[in-house]
């Protein structure tokens, strides 16, 4: 009996084995110092098993080896990547994309609340939250307020397209580069429907406040 009890702990050893190896991410071996490499490990494997995307998470790790970041450094960046998915998924619903998630979560870094993703998910219930989010948090990094982008951005939500939300941050984005200040090329963006259309008003002309289209043009 002994025997074969000892036979039986061997085999579930042998079949546990390849599912440790297949834990560990190959692309960080060598990348990161080993401890930092397990501990990201050890958060992919909670964040596949609890139905999280992965991806985003080697992209982040890769990212702070490349830069030369500590391991320590590497393991909180990536920590908080896994935390702010998660805040992405419970707003935006078990339903979400991979991508929608990623977008979340570069939204809640930018300073966007769960609260604001649960509001944008409500206002586009049957529509992609990919473009909105990600546009949220590219206000944010040419400088518009976090409060004027997640407004702007909520004002658009019942009646933009996505391509309408790309025109709107290109046309910002231009006009912070020809002068306007990034509060003033957002409001300015606002103010007409004409806007998402792509029409240029000259830049700095008007603050504005974020309270809408008032019909969208395709």
């Amino acid at each position: 009996m002994r025997v074969g009890l000892g036979v039986l702990i061997v085999g579930v050893s042998i079949l546990g084995a390849p599912a440790l190896a297949g834990a560990q991410e190959s692309r960080l071996v060598g990348r990161l110092p080993d401890d930092a490499r397990r501990t990201v490990d050890s958060v992919l494997v909670a964040a596949r098993t609890s139905g999280l995307p992965t991806e985003p998470l080697v992209d982040r790790a890769l990212e702070g080896a490349a830069k030369g970041a500590s391991g320590e450094v590497i393991v909180r960046a990536v920590t908080r990547l896994r935390d702010d998915l998660h805040l992405a998924r419970l707003a935006f619903g078990d339903l979400a994309t991979a991508a929608e998630l990623t977008a979340g979560a570069s939204a809640l870094r930018a300073g966007a609340s769960r609260e604001d993703l649960a509001e944008l998910r409500s206002l586009r219930p049957n529509q992609s939250l990919t473009i909105a989010a990600a546009v949220l948090a590219d206000l944010v990094a040419v400088g518009v307020p976090t409060d004027t982008a997640v407004a702007a951005v909520l004002a658009l939500a019942r009646d933009a397209e996505d391509a309408d939300y790309i025109a709107f941050r290109r046309n910002v984005q231009r006009d912070i580069a020809l002068g306007a200040s990034p509060a003033a090329a957002l409001g300015v963006r606002l103010e007409t429907a004409d806007d998402l259309a792509g029409e240029a008003p000259t830049p700095g002309t008007g603050v504005g406040t974020p309270s809408g289209p008032r019909k969208r043009k395709p």
